[in-house]
């Protein structure tokens, strides 16, 4: 297949364009900054000779959003608000200007558009979306309305030619630099990786793997639509990931952080204590009904193998060739 990823140089999309171009298909970036083979400029805003890259692919799964691991300053949100909505309306006049639209968008979004809560899990059907909720901090509920736009402007292209799913996505763990996983392995090395104001948040999170698996699941299932929840199907509070993660490093103790020094912590990194503090809970009702397998469903062996691929010198190229060969193996390429 040919499949285009506007945003594609990020981290999910390397990620997501690594394993994709390993299982044999042709795999097309839309970037500012283009610098390899089959990367392609766009400013993310506007329609150009990009738009003849989408004309004729299998599918497009837009991941074109600017990094929420910011301070969530006025100007911050307002960025992260028009890079998303922009990018998803532009993606959407491509697909609707196509002579061959392709049969399937996939439109990245966030399970942050789920209310803070910690009394039951939210899943397509029945969860409760955020932005009401008592005594949390007003600028939550921005972040819940930049999530309900960006959703907006996929519903809103007029491509009844095309499949659209809104990928509503945990936190994707994976070994590479940056990322939330080696954020929070570097605190458990340091002796850092104890509960945040108590832990009991939930977080909702997916293994790397599972994420592409997922994306190529939504790609080849013709009766999947709208919105979708990319997460594991086992939540857990805060204090009970950082302990998971601590017993994979094999570091005994973790100091706990309150919520203020959660504050200095956040203003040291340049990000913000929502990414901390929203209790997320959220599970994949749709991809359990759909008969999608969880390579890793639970936190304890997602951190073990994940904490293994960080170790292993090119463990990650590693694996991918493995898992690669495997698809290959079975008829998936």
């Amino acid at each position: 297949m040919k499949i285009v990823i506007p945003g594609g140089t990020g981290r999910l999309g390397t990620v997501l364009n690594r394993e994709l171009t390993a299982a044999g298909h042709e795999v097309v970036v839309l970037t500012r900054n283009p610098r390899r083979e089959r990367e392609i400029r766009w400013d993310g805003r506007t329609p150009g000779p990009w738009t003849e890259a989408i004309d004729g692919s299998d599918a497009v799964v837009n991941l074109a959003g600017r990094s929420v691991s910011c301070r969530y300053t006025a100007a911050n949100l307002r960025a992260m608000m028009d890079s998303r909505v922009d990018s998803a309306r532009v993606v959407g006049e491509a697909i609707a200007a196509a002579r061959r639209p392709p049969r399937v968008w996939l439109q990245m979004s966030t399970a942050t558009v789920y209310a803070h809560r910690f009394d039951a899990a939210n899943d397509e059907r029945t969860g409760v979306l955020g932005g009401a909720e008592p005594d949390v901090p007003g600028y939550w509920g921005y972040s819940v309305e930049i999530a309900k736009a960006w959703e907006l402007a996929m519903d809103r292209a007029a491509t009844p030619h095309t499949r659209e799913v809104a990928l509503r996505t945990a936190m994707v763990m994976s070994p590479e630099r940056g990322g939330t996983f080696d954020v929070l392995s570097a605190l458990v090395r340091l002796g850092l990786g104890g509960p945040v104001a108590g832990g009991a948040q939930y977080v909702s999170w997916m293994h790397e793997r599972d994420f592409v698996r997922a994306v190529e699941f939504l790609i080849d299932r013709a009766d999947l639509a709208g919105p979708v929840n990319l997460a594991a199907p086992e939540p857990l509070p805060h204090r009970a990931l950082m302990r998971g993660l601590r017993a994979a490093w094999g570091v005994p103790v973790g100091l706990p952080a309150t919520r203020w020094m959660a504050e200095l912590g956040a203003f040291a990194l340049r990000s913000d204590t929502e990414l901390l503090l929203k209790s997320r809970r959220v599970v994949p009702g749709r991809l359990v009904e759909a008969g999608f397998a969880f390579a890793y469903p639970r936190w304890p062996q997602a951190a073990a193998d994940l904490v293994r691929c960080s170790r292993a010198d090119g463990g990650v190229l590693r694996r991918a060739g493995r898992e690669a060969a495997g698809r290959a193996g079975a008829g998936r390429a």
